[in-house]
């Protein structure tokens, strides 16, 4: 009878306990890896902002130069070493 009642209600109890363990290291696995996608898609998205902040102030820096070169401050040739300066970089 002892027995009948160990393997109806203890070993039950005890795969139950088990199940729940394994669901929550699984939900743990499964939040780690969604954070580092996240983690992942943000340095791709501070990456791409970068070079485009690079693109807008090489581009900035080009007309500034054009500027000074049409209003005579910078002769053809300044101006060339200039642009081949920051193109170069």
């Amino acid at each position: 009878m002892e027995k009948l009642i160990f393997f109806g209600l203890v070993i039950p109890i005890l795969f139950f306990v088990l199940y729940l363990g394994t669901r929550a290291i699984m939900s743990g696995v499964s939040a780690k890896q969604a954070n580092q996608a996240n983690k992942d898609e943000n340095e791709i998205d501070e990456n791409n902002n970068e070079e485009s902040n690079s693109d807008k102030s090489l581009s900035d820096e080009l007309e500034k130069l054009n500027e000074l070169r049409e209003s005579g401050v910078l002769t053809q040739e300044e101006f060339e070493k200039a642009k081949n300066k920051l193109l170069n970089n």
